[in-house]
């Protein structure tokens, strides 16, 4: 029996693992904003078909500027909900009140200090550049960002994943991805990578850790 080869770049996904689960981030965004949860995310999946792509896709390989998907949206709550919407300026808006997940960031924390590779690894709009980072400051926590935006790929492409691993300097093998989308653990996994599904922090650190070397084994 081939042994699992030990981790030695743990790369975390933002949303929905350093924040809380995306559709309670959306269904606050939608209370807040008085709109109906469901009609918002049938049109986000309208704006995205056109594109044969998932929901994000238009905002964060990006194919449409925020602008244009704000105003596309808009157009398509209007069409088939009868919602009237203004999602101009939709990146301060949806990070507005926004959480991290501090238990997660506590355990990346303890890692990175005791010297394990930690990167975030996101499907992250351009637009929503600045408002990640102040939430979380990526400064002595990730030691390198792949954000899909700046390297024109997206996961679960098999490139994003290279592109990572070189980051890290690191085989395939030895990466992990932490993500809370079954989907984007299965392209980690068919680009050699390790995954773990993200469904909670005392979850996925239990995964974790017997994955790990520890540093003075490495």
């Amino acid at each position: 029996m081939t042994a699992t080869p030990v981790v030695r770049a743990v790369w975390s996904d933002f949303g929905g693992v350093l924040t809380p689960p995306i559709d309670r981030d959306l269904q606050a965004f939608c209370d807040r904003e008085g709109l109906p949860a469901a009609a918002f995310r049938a049109a986000m999946a309208e704006v995205a078909r056109p594109f044969g792509a998932d929901v994000m896709a238009p905002l964060d390989t990006p194919l449409l500027s925020e602008e244009e998907w704000a105003r596309r949206m808009a157009d398509v709550l209007a069409r088939d909900a009868g919602v009237k919407a203004d999602l101009s300026g939709f990146g301060e808006r949806w990070f507005r009140g926004r959480q991290t997940n501090d238990a997660w960031l506590r355990f990346l924390r303890e890692l990175h200090d005791a010297g394990v590779f930690v990167g975030m690894l996101s499907n992250m709009p351009p637009a929503w550049d600045r408002q990640w980072r102040r939430m979380i400051d990526p400064a002595g926590l990730f030691d390198a960002l792949v954000l899909s935006f700046e390297v024109g790929c997206r996961k679960p492409e098999r490139r994003i994943f290279e592109i990572a691993a070189e980051a890290a300097g690191v085989p395939a093998e030895a990466c992990v991805l932490i993500d809370d989308s079954a989907a984007n653990c299965a392209g980690a996994e068919e680009a050699g990578w390790q995954a773990v599904h993200f469904t909670g922090a005392e979850q996925a650190a239990a995964r974790l850790r017997p994955l790990l070397t520890a540093p003075s084994d490495a």
